[in-house]
């Protein structure tokens, strides 16, 4: 890790200080924040792809497009609510508001889809969604877009693999899948905001998936302070101020409480 004073105390308090003095705070979140609201994450050791790799097809537009039963066993999941139904925010989300009033939030960039951080009362202009939304639904063939549970309420009356009612093409949630390109405007909000940020602060994001994860150094060479909370080892681990493991609920409160003002 860079040379620092604060590198000799102990990594709860040495990332509370980074916060605190921050001024222009730019949060990266991944699956590992939303894990104590009972979503598992995908790539750790228990993660939803480890234990089921099949389960993998249905992120991957190739798939997803080519595959009716591919289509028709990810409707049936969710209509019976076994995907992320029902979740609420917990303490690691709740963790963040603190930042949002002392007014040094400036961009919240999730790699969930669950809208969680939104539930949790983060201002929705503040957040990059850059892998979508699970939470809505949308048309692969024209711009048509309605809640999620709309769709459901038909896969529930009958229909297995319900098309787009505008124009008959393959309905999706609105989240960006293995094979398609990330909406450029939400890549530049996210690459912008880690060019003016004074700290960045990566939680629960292995910051393995590209593009995004180039934010991490791009912010680093700009000179922010970098804080990773994660309960496995990333490969930016090394050019970390500060790396603090644990259970997110647990010790975001203590870093974010910590330096309150």
């Amino acid at each position: 890790m860079p040379d620092d004073p604060i590198a000799s105390v102990e990594p709860i308090t040495a990332a509370a200080e980074i916060v605190d003095r921050s001024e222009r705070i730019v949060v990266l979140t991944g699956a590992g924040i939303s894990t104590d609201s009972g979503l598992p994450d995908f790539r750790g050791p228990n993660g939803l792809w480890t234990k089921n790799p099949e389960a993998e097809k249905a992120s991957d537009i190739r798939y997803y497009v080519s595959d009716p039963e591919v289509r028709r066993t990810n409707w049936k999941l969710r209509a019976e609510g076994r995907l992320w139904a029902n979740v609420a925010p917990n303490d690691g989300h709740r963790a963040l508001l603190p930042l949002q009033t002392r007014g040094v939030l400036d961009t919240l960039v999730t790699q969930n889809v669950d809208e969680l951080h939104q539930r949790a009362g983060i201002d929705p202009d503040t957040v990059v969604e850059i892998h979508g939304t699970t939470r809505k639904a949308g048309c692969l063939s024209c711009d048509y877009r309605t809640d999620m549970d709309t769709v459901l309420d038909r896969v529930r009356s009958g229909e297995p693999d319900p098309a787009c009612p505008q124009c008959g093409g393959l309905l999706k949630s609105a989240t960006i899948s293995f094979g398609q390109a990330l909406v450029a405007e939400d890549l530049q909000r996210a690459q912008d905001a880690a060019d003016r940020c004074d700290c960045l602060l990566a939680i629960g994001t292995s910051l393995t998936v590209n593009p995004i994860a180039t934010i991490v150094p791009r912010a680093r060479r700009h000179g922010a302070a970098l804080v990773i909370v994660n309960g496995e080892p990333t490969p930016f681990d090394s050019i970390a101020d500060v790396v603090v493991r644990g259970s997110i609920s647990h010790v975001l409160p203590e870093i974010i409480g910590s330096s309150a003002r």
